[in-house]
């Protein structure tokens, strides 16, 4: 079933969107049967979850940490973690600097914004991300390299409001690009979408979509 899912997903994106099969919660064997379908980028929200299962699966899957992260986490996650997507503060990013450098890597990540209209979301607000990215402390930070931003709309039946809040996200990326990122071609990833709202995203202009539940079935 799980290859049939990825399949018919995959069917569905267009070429520039890439699918970040969300495991959180799902066993090794499930995983295994996702990679063996050619799947190799997975989501992962808990660092001490993706360490454990990063041991027991094949070393050439990408993984993607897409939770809210703590400093005190990166450390376990810093020698293998393929992007981080969910970076809201200078103290976070200053911390996966220090991590990358001991282990001699260069780590990508993406910022993430505020958009919804929930309280419970974490992210930046445009101005804070613009104060961080003016600071001599980012400009200090050798072992990072930011390839774009992330966010995630309200949880809501209204398609035109979650619509507005993807549109929001994508501007927030030109408006980055142009002032900070405009000669960095890497800096071309918007992570935004997932199993309900995918394709709203993809319209919107989402490079990376996090689905979990259309690929794996529900908890």
């Amino acid at each position: 079933m799980i290859k049939e899912k990825i399949n018919e997903l995959l069917t569905q994106l267009p070429t520039r969107v890439r699918l970040i099969a969300v495991s959180k919660t799902k066993p090794v064997a499930a995983i295994l049967e996702a990679y063996e379908a050619g799947q190799r980028d997975f989501g992962e929200n808990k660092v001490q979850e993706l360490v454990e299962k990063e041991s027991q699966l094949p070393k050439d899957i990408r993984w993607h940490l897409i939770g809210h992260l703590q400093t005190n986490k990166v450390k376990y996650a810093a020698a293998f973690v393929h992007l981080i997507h969910a970076v809201d503060s200078l103290k976070l990013l200053q911390e996966i600097d220090k991590q990358a450098k001991k282990n001699s890597r260069i780590q990508k990540v993406l910022l993430q914004f505020y958009i919804a209209q929930e309280e419970t979301k974490f992210g930046l607000e445009l101005h804070e991300a613009k104060a961080l990215l003016d600071s001599s402390e980012y400009r200090a930070l050798q072992n990072i390299e930011i390839c774009g931003v992330m966010g995630m709309a309200s949880f809501t039946d209204d398609d035109a409001q979650v619509r507005k809040e993807f549109e929001k996200l994508h501007a927030i990326f030109n408006e980055l690009k142009a002032s900070y990122f405009a000669e960095q071609a890497t800096f071309s990833e918007i992570s935004m979408g997932m199993s309900g709202d995918y394709q709203l995203a993809i319209e919107a202009g989402s490079t990376m979509i996090r689905v979990g539940s259309s690929i794996f079935g529900g908890r």
